[in-house]
Protein backbone atom coordinates (compact mmCIF):
# COMPACT_ATOMS: atom_id res chain seq x y z
CA UNK A 1 0.00 0.00 0.00
CA UNK A 2 2.81 2.42 0.88
CA UNK A 3 5.20 3.01 -1.98
CA UNK A 4 8.88 2.77 -1.16
CA UNK A 5 11.19 5.66 -1.93
CA UNK A 6 14.81 5.70 -2.96
CA UNK A 7 16.55 6.20 0.39
CA UNK A 8 16.76 9.89 1.29
CA UNK A 9 18.37 11.50 4.30
CA UNK A 10 18.51 14.74 6.24
CA UNK A 11 21.72 15.59 8.07
CA UNK A 12 20.98 16.22 11.73
CA UNK A 13 23.23 17.24 14.66
CA UNK A 14 21.34 15.00 17.10
CA UNK A 15 20.77 11.80 15.12
CA UNK A 16 23.45 12.05 12.45
CA UNK A 17 21.04 11.15 9.68
CA UNK A 18 17.26 11.14 9.47
CA UNK A 19 16.30 8.33 7.09
CA UNK A 20 13.31 8.49 4.77
CA UNK A 21 12.24 5.25 3.07
CA UNK A 22 8.59 5.81 2.14
CA UNK A 23 7.06 8.16 -0.41
CA UNK A 24 4.20 9.24 1.86
CA UNK A 25 6.66 10.46 4.50
CA UNK A 26 8.60 12.42 1.90
CA UNK A 27 5.42 13.91 0.45
CA UNK A 28 4.19 15.02 3.89
CA UNK A 29 7.54 16.65 4.65
CA UNK A 30 7.24 18.63 1.43
CA UNK A 31 3.66 19.75 2.10
CA UNK A 32 3.10 23.44 2.81
CA UNK A 33 1.67 22.70 6.27
CA UNK A 34 4.82 20.85 7.32
CA UNK A 35 7.18 23.35 5.69
CA UNK A 36 5.51 26.07 7.76
CA UNK A 37 7.13 24.50 10.83
CA UNK A 38 10.48 25.83 9.58
CA UNK A 39 9.09 29.23 10.58
CA UNK A 40 8.03 28.25 14.11
CA UNK A 41 10.75 28.10 16.79
CA UNK A 42 10.85 25.01 18.94
CA UNK A 43 11.55 27.11 22.05
CA UNK A 44 9.40 30.19 21.79
CA UNK A 45 11.27 32.44 24.26
CA UNK A 46 14.44 30.59 25.21
CA UNK A 47 16.51 32.32 22.53
CA UNK A 48 16.25 35.43 24.70
CA UNK A 49 18.50 33.61 27.18
CA UNK A 50 20.34 31.04 25.08
CA UNK A 51 21.07 32.90 21.86
CA UNK A 52 21.63 29.75 19.76
CA UNK A 53 18.21 28.28 20.60
CA UNK A 54 16.88 29.16 17.16
CA UNK A 55 15.93 25.62 16.09
CA UNK A 56 12.51 24.95 14.63
CA UNK A 57 9.51 22.69 15.08
CA UNK A 58 10.46 21.33 11.65
CA UNK A 59 13.77 19.85 12.81
CA UNK A 60 12.22 18.56 16.05
CA UNK A 61 9.41 16.82 14.16
CA UNK A 62 11.92 15.09 11.90
CA UNK A 63 13.80 14.00 15.02
CA UNK A 64 10.68 12.49 16.62
CA UNK A 65 10.03 10.61 13.38
CA UNK A 66 13.61 9.25 13.33
CA UNK A 67 13.52 8.01 16.94
CA UNK A 68 10.19 6.30 16.28
CA UNK A 69 11.62 4.70 13.12
CA UNK A 70 14.59 3.43 15.12
CA UNK A 71 12.29 1.97 17.75
CA UNK A 72 10.50 -0.16 15.16
CA UNK A 73 13.84 -1.22 13.77
CA UNK A 74 15.73 -1.82 17.02
CA UNK A 75 13.29 -2.66 19.84
CA UNK A 76 13.22 -6.42 20.06
CA UNK A 77 9.81 -7.86 19.24
CA UNK A 78 8.11 -4.54 18.44
CA UNK A 79 7.97 -4.81 14.65
CA UNK A 80 6.67 -8.39 14.89
CA UNK A 81 3.58 -7.23 16.81
CA UNK A 82 2.66 -4.37 14.49
CA UNK A 83 1.59 -4.50 10.84
CA UNK A 84 3.53 -2.58 8.22
CA UNK A 85 0.46 -0.37 7.83
CA UNK A 86 0.39 0.53 11.52
CA UNK A 87 4.13 1.16 11.53
CA UNK A 88 3.73 3.77 8.81
CA UNK A 89 0.69 5.26 10.54
CA UNK A 90 2.78 5.68 13.69
CA UNK A 91 5.69 7.21 11.78
CA UNK A 92 3.28 9.70 10.23
CA UNK A 93 1.86 10.57 13.65
CA UNK A 94 5.39 11.12 14.98
CA UNK A 95 6.24 13.34 12.02
CA UNK A 96 3.03 15.39 12.09
CA UNK A 97 2.37 15.66 15.84
CA UNK A 98 3.29 19.39 16.04
CA UNK A 99 1.55 20.70 12.92
CA UNK A 100 -0.89 22.78 14.97
CA UNK A 101 1.61 24.99 16.77
CA UNK A 102 1.18 28.71 16.31
CA UNK A 103 3.89 31.40 16.40
CA UNK A 104 5.82 31.43 19.67
CA UNK A 105 4.50 27.96 20.46
CA UNK A 106 2.52 27.62 23.69
CA UNK A 107 2.31 31.36 24.39
CA UNK A 108 0.15 31.84 21.30
CA UNK A 109 -2.50 29.56 22.76
CA UNK A 110 -3.51 32.42 25.07
CA UNK A 111 -5.38 33.94 22.10
CA UNK A 112 -5.95 30.91 19.89
CA UNK A 113 -8.70 29.43 22.12
CA UNK A 114 -7.83 25.98 20.73
CA UNK A 115 -4.74 24.11 21.83
CA UNK A 116 -2.12 22.97 19.34
CA UNK A 117 -3.05 19.28 19.66
CA UNK A 118 -6.58 20.02 18.47
CA UNK A 119 -5.30 22.19 15.62
CA UNK A 120 -2.97 19.37 14.60
CA UNK A 121 -5.95 17.02 14.38
CA UNK A 122 -7.94 19.58 12.38
CA UNK A 123 -5.07 20.04 9.92
CA UNK A 124 -4.73 16.29 9.37
CA UNK A 125 -8.49 15.83 8.91
CA UNK A 126 -9.25 19.10 7.11
CA UNK A 127 -8.99 20.51 3.60
CA UNK A 128 -5.18 20.57 3.52
CA UNK A 129 -2.31 19.22 1.45
CA UNK A 130 -1.48 16.82 4.28
CA UNK A 131 -4.99 15.38 4.21
CA UNK A 132 -4.93 15.05 0.42
CA UNK A 133 -1.61 13.18 0.54
CA UNK A 134 -2.87 10.74 3.17
CA UNK A 135 -6.36 10.28 1.69
CA UNK A 136 -4.95 9.52 -1.76
CA UNK A 137 -3.43 6.38 -0.27
CA UNK A 138 -6.31 5.35 1.98
CA UNK A 139 -9.35 7.38 3.05
CA UNK A 140 -8.95 5.91 6.56
CA UNK A 141 -5.36 7.04 6.90
CA UNK A 142 -5.92 10.63 8.17
CA UNK A 143 -8.20 9.33 10.94
CA UNK A 144 -5.73 6.59 11.85
CA UNK A 145 -2.89 9.09 12.15
CA UNK A 146 -5.04 11.52 14.17
CA UNK A 147 -6.13 8.71 16.52
CA UNK A 148 -2.54 8.08 17.61
CA UNK A 149 -2.00 11.79 18.29
CA UNK A 150 -5.24 12.14 20.30
CA UNK A 151 -4.71 8.83 22.16
CA UNK A 152 -7.83 7.13 20.81
CA UNK A 153 -6.09 4.43 18.75
CA UNK A 154 -6.94 0.94 20.06
CA UNK A 155 -3.28 -0.17 20.01
CA UNK A 156 -1.86 1.69 23.00
CA UNK A 157 1.72 0.71 22.16
CA UNK A 158 1.58 2.91 19.08
CA UNK A 159 0.44 5.88 21.17
CA UNK A 160 3.17 5.16 23.74
CA UNK A 161 5.85 5.51 21.09
CA UNK A 162 4.75 9.06 20.27
CA UNK A 163 3.20 10.32 23.51
CA UNK A 164 3.89 8.89 26.97
CA UNK A 165 6.34 9.33 29.84
CA UNK A 166 9.07 7.72 27.76
CA UNK A 167 8.34 8.68 24.17
CA UNK A 168 10.09 9.80 21.01
CA UNK A 169 8.79 13.35 21.43
CA UNK A 170 10.37 13.90 24.84
CA UNK A 171 13.55 12.07 23.90
CA UNK A 172 14.14 14.30 20.89
CA UNK A 173 13.27 17.64 22.44
CA UNK A 174 15.46 17.05 25.50
CA UNK A 175 18.52 16.19 23.41
CA UNK A 176 17.81 18.82 20.76
CA UNK A 177 17.01 21.63 23.18
CA UNK A 178 20.11 20.86 25.25
CA UNK A 179 22.28 20.91 22.13
CA UNK A 180 20.93 24.21 20.79
CA UNK A 181 20.94 25.96 24.15
CA UNK A 182 24.55 24.91 24.59
CA UNK A 183 23.75 23.16 27.88
CA UNK A 184 24.25 19.59 29.08
CA UNK A 185 21.17 19.39 31.29
CA UNK A 186 19.15 17.35 28.80
CA UNK A 187 21.78 14.75 28.02
CA UNK A 188 20.99 11.06 28.43
CA UNK A 189 21.92 7.82 26.65
CA UNK A 190 19.34 7.51 23.87
CA UNK A 191 21.04 4.48 22.32
CA UNK A 192 21.00 2.62 25.63
CA UNK A 193 17.34 3.43 26.21
CA UNK A 194 16.29 2.09 22.83
CA UNK A 195 18.57 -0.93 23.18
CA UNK A 196 16.97 -1.95 26.49
CA UNK A 197 13.35 -1.41 25.39
CA UNK A 198 11.12 -4.45 25.16
CA UNK A 199 7.45 -5.27 24.63
CA UNK A 200 5.51 -6.92 27.45
CA UNK A 201 1.83 -7.49 26.87
CA UNK A 202 0.35 -4.26 25.52
CA UNK A 203 3.05 -1.88 26.69
CA UNK A 204 6.67 -0.94 26.21
CA UNK A 205 8.98 -1.71 29.11
CA UNK A 206 12.68 -1.26 29.90
CA UNK A 207 15.00 -4.10 30.82
CA UNK A 208 16.36 -3.95 34.34
CA UNK A 209 19.83 -3.39 32.90
CA UNK A 210 18.60 -0.12 31.40
CA UNK A 211 17.37 1.40 34.64
CA UNK A 212 20.31 3.83 34.96
CA UNK A 213 19.61 5.19 31.49
CA UNK A 214 15.98 5.79 32.52
CA UNK A 215 17.07 7.54 35.69
CA UNK A 216 19.34 9.83 33.65
CA UNK A 217 16.43 10.55 31.32
CA UNK A 218 14.15 11.47 34.25
CA UNK A 219 16.77 13.78 35.74
CA UNK A 220 17.45 15.33 32.33
CA UNK A 221 13.79 16.34 32.15
CA UNK A 222 13.91 17.83 35.64
CA UNK A 223 17.00 19.92 35.02
CA UNK A 224 15.91 21.09 31.57
CA UNK A 225 12.62 22.37 32.94
CA UNK A 226 14.16 24.41 35.75
CA UNK A 227 17.26 25.61 33.91
CA UNK A 228 15.89 26.16 30.40
CA UNK A 229 12.10 25.94 29.99
CA UNK A 230 11.31 27.77 33.26
CA UNK A 231 14.17 30.27 33.07
CA UNK A 232 13.01 33.58 34.57
CA UNK A 233 14.16 35.68 31.61
CA UNK A 234 12.26 33.47 29.18
CA UNK A 235 9.19 33.88 31.35
CA UNK A 236 9.72 37.66 31.38
CA UNK A 237 9.72 37.66 27.56
CA UNK A 238 6.58 35.53 27.57
CA UNK A 239 4.95 37.95 30.03
CA UNK A 240 5.39 40.79 27.53
CA UNK A 241 4.21 38.55 24.71
CA UNK A 242 1.10 37.49 26.66
CA UNK A 243 0.37 41.15 27.39
CA UNK A 244 0.68 42.07 23.72
CA UNK A 245 -1.60 39.23 22.66
CA UNK A 246 -4.10 40.27 25.33
CA UNK A 247 -4.06 43.86 24.04
CA UNK A 248 -4.55 42.66 20.47
CA UNK A 249 -7.48 40.52 21.57
CA UNK A 250 -9.04 43.49 23.37
CA UNK A 251 -8.66 45.59 20.21
CA UNK A 252 -9.85 42.95 17.76
CA UNK A 253 -12.99 44.91 16.82
CA UNK A 254 -10.96 48.08 16.32
CA UNK A 255 -9.88 49.54 13.00
CA UNK A 256 -6.38 49.72 14.48
CA UNK A 257 -5.89 46.06 13.65
CA UNK A 258 -6.72 46.52 9.95
CA UNK A 259 -2.97 46.96 9.38
CA UNK A 260 -2.44 43.36 10.50
CA UNK A 261 -5.02 41.46 8.42
CA UNK A 262 -3.78 37.89 8.99
CA UNK A 263 -3.77 38.44 12.72
CA UNK A 264 -7.08 40.29 12.84
CA UNK A 265 -8.82 37.56 10.86
CA UNK A 266 -7.58 35.00 13.36
CA UNK A 267 -8.71 37.08 16.36
CA UNK A 268 -12.21 37.99 15.18
CA UNK A 269 -13.24 34.45 14.27
CA UNK A 270 -15.24 32.87 17.07
CA UNK A 271 -13.45 29.60 16.43
CA UNK A 272 -10.33 30.38 14.40
CA UNK A 273 -10.18 28.32 11.23
CA UNK A 274 -7.27 26.11 10.30
CA UNK A 275 -6.58 28.39 7.33
CA UNK A 276 -6.24 31.38 9.66
CA UNK A 277 -3.72 29.56 11.84
CA UNK A 278 -1.68 28.39 8.86
CA UNK A 279 -1.46 31.97 7.58
CA UNK A 280 0.47 32.93 10.73
CA UNK A 281 4.08 32.16 11.51
CA UNK A 282 6.81 33.96 13.43
CA UNK A 283 8.05 35.87 10.38
CA UNK A 284 4.57 37.39 9.92
CA UNK A 285 4.30 38.20 13.62
CA UNK A 286 7.73 39.85 13.80
CA UNK A 287 6.79 42.01 10.82
CA UNK A 288 3.55 42.97 12.54
CA UNK A 289 5.42 43.78 15.78
CA UNK A 290 7.68 46.10 13.76
CA UNK A 291 4.64 47.85 12.34
CA UNK A 292 3.04 48.12 15.80
CA UNK A 293 5.92 50.32 16.93
CA UNK A 294 4.20 53.15 15.05
CA UNK A 295 0.65 52.21 16.14
CA UNK A 296 -1.76 54.87 17.37
CA UNK A 297 -2.31 52.70 20.43
CA UNK A 298 0.37 53.54 23.05
CA UNK A 299 0.21 50.11 24.68
CA UNK A 300 0.80 48.29 21.39
CA UNK A 301 3.65 50.70 20.65
CA UNK A 302 5.30 50.10 23.97
CA UNK A 303 4.86 46.32 24.19
CA UNK A 304 5.98 45.68 20.61
CA UNK A 305 9.07 47.83 21.16
CA UNK A 306 9.85 45.86 24.32
CA UNK A 307 9.63 42.58 22.45
CA UNK A 308 11.77 43.62 19.52
CA UNK A 309 14.44 45.34 21.61
CA UNK A 310 14.46 42.94 24.57
CA UNK A 311 13.29 45.54 27.05
CA UNK A 312 11.69 42.92 29.24
CA UNK A 313 9.74 43.16 32.46
CA UNK A 314 11.54 42.89 35.77
CA UNK A 315 10.65 39.97 38.02
CA UNK A 316 10.87 38.86 41.61
CA UNK A 317 9.72 35.96 43.74
CA UNK A 318 6.40 36.27 45.54
CA UNK A 319 5.02 34.39 48.51
CA UNK A 320 1.89 36.40 49.26
CA UNK A 321 -0.34 39.13 47.81
CA UNK A 322 1.47 42.03 49.50
CA UNK A 323 4.06 42.49 46.76
CA UNK A 324 1.38 42.31 44.07
CA UNK A 325 -0.64 45.06 45.77
CA UNK A 326 2.45 47.25 46.00
CA UNK A 327 3.28 46.71 42.33
CA UNK A 328 -0.29 47.54 41.26
CA UNK A 329 -0.07 50.77 43.22
CA UNK A 330 3.23 51.67 41.52
CA UNK A 331 1.87 50.86 38.06
CA UNK A 332 -1.26 52.94 38.54
CA UNK A 333 0.86 55.84 39.79
CA UNK A 334 2.74 55.63 36.48
CA UNK A 335 -0.46 55.34 34.42
CA UNK A 336 0.30 51.73 33.48
CA UNK A 337 -2.66 49.39 33.25
CA UNK A 338 -1.99 46.28 35.38
CA UNK A 339 -3.98 44.24 32.85
CA UNK A 340 -1.04 44.57 30.47
CA UNK A 341 1.86 45.49 32.74
CA UNK A 342 1.50 42.95 35.51
CA UNK A 343 1.86 39.20 35.19
CA UNK A 344 2.42 36.43 37.66
CA UNK A 345 2.83 32.73 37.40
CA UNK A 346 3.39 29.73 39.60
CA UNK A 347 5.27 26.86 38.04
CA UNK A 348 5.76 23.39 39.39
CA UNK A 349 7.33 20.31 37.92
CA UNK A 350 7.63 16.71 39.04
CA UNK A 351 9.94 14.78 36.72
CA UNK A 352 7.99 11.56 37.16
CA UNK A 353 4.63 10.83 38.79
CA UNK A 354 3.98 7.15 39.62
CA UNK A 355 0.31 7.67 40.43
CA UNK A 356 -1.00 8.35 36.94
CA UNK A 357 -4.42 6.80 36.35
CA UNK A 358 -3.48 6.14 32.74
CA UNK A 359 -1.03 3.24 32.95
CA UNK A 360 0.37 3.99 29.49
CA UNK A 361 1.78 7.20 31.01
CA UNK A 362 3.94 5.23 33.45
CA UNK A 363 7.35 3.65 32.94
CA UNK A 364 7.77 -0.04 33.62
CA UNK A 365 10.85 -2.17 34.24
CA UNK A 366 11.03 -5.87 33.38
CA UNK A 367 13.34 -7.98 35.53
CA UNK A 368 15.29 -11.07 34.65
CA UNK A 369 12.44 -13.15 36.04
CA UNK A 370 10.12 -11.38 33.53
CA UNK A 371 8.21 -9.70 36.34
CA UNK A 372 7.11 -6.18 35.38
CA UNK A 373 7.18 -3.39 37.97
CA UNK A 374 6.50 0.32 37.85
CA UNK A 375 9.72 2.36 37.76
CA UNK A 376 9.56 3.87 41.26
CA UNK A 377 9.29 0.36 42.75
CA UNK A 378 12.74 -0.59 41.51
CA UNK A 379 14.61 2.73 41.36
CA UNK A 380 15.56 4.33 44.67
CA UNK A 381 16.35 7.59 42.88
CA UNK A 382 12.96 7.83 41.18
CA UNK A 383 11.16 6.69 44.34
CA UNK A 384 12.84 9.50 46.30
CA UNK A 385 11.96 12.08 43.64
CA UNK A 386 8.35 10.91 43.43
CA UNK A 387 7.87 10.92 47.20
CA UNK A 388 9.42 14.35 47.64
CA UNK A 389 7.62 17.67 47.72
CA UNK A 390 6.92 19.12 44.30
CA UNK A 391 9.18 22.07 43.58
CA UNK A 392 7.20 25.22 42.87
CA UNK A 393 8.17 28.77 42.06
CA UNK A 394 6.02 31.91 41.95
CA UNK A 395 7.15 35.11 40.26
CA UNK A 396 5.66 38.48 39.45
CA UNK A 397 6.61 40.42 36.32
CA UNK A 398 6.27 44.17 35.74
CA UNK A 399 8.20 47.12 34.21
CA UNK A 400 11.08 48.52 36.22
CA UNK A 401 9.83 51.61 37.96
CA UNK A 402 12.43 54.37 38.33
CA UNK A 403 10.16 56.88 39.99
CA UNK A 404 6.59 58.03 39.72
CA UNK A 405 6.00 59.19 36.18
CA UNK A 406 8.93 57.28 34.67
CA UNK A 407 9.44 53.61 33.94
CA UNK A 408 11.61 51.38 31.79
Amino acid sequence: MFRKLTHRVFRDPIHGYINIHEQVIWDCINSKEFQRLRRIKQLGASHQVYQTAEHSRFSHSLGVYEITRRMFEEVKGLADLVTNYDQTVTLLAALLHDLGHGPFSHTFESVSRIDHEKYTELIILGDTEINAILSAIDTRLPHQVASIINHSHPNKILTQLVSSQLDADRMDYLLRDAYFTGTSYGSFDLNRLIRTMRVSGERLVIKESGIHAVEDYIMARYHMYWNVYFHATSRAYEAVLYALFRRLDDLKESDLLDKYPRLKTFLVEEVPRVESLLALDEAVMIYYFSEMQSSEDPILRDLSTRLLNRQLFAYEDIEDDVIEAEVIKMLEANNLDPRYYLAKDTLGQTPYHPYEKETSMLIYIIGRDQEVKELSEVSEIVAAISAGKEKKESKIFYPKIKKVGAYE
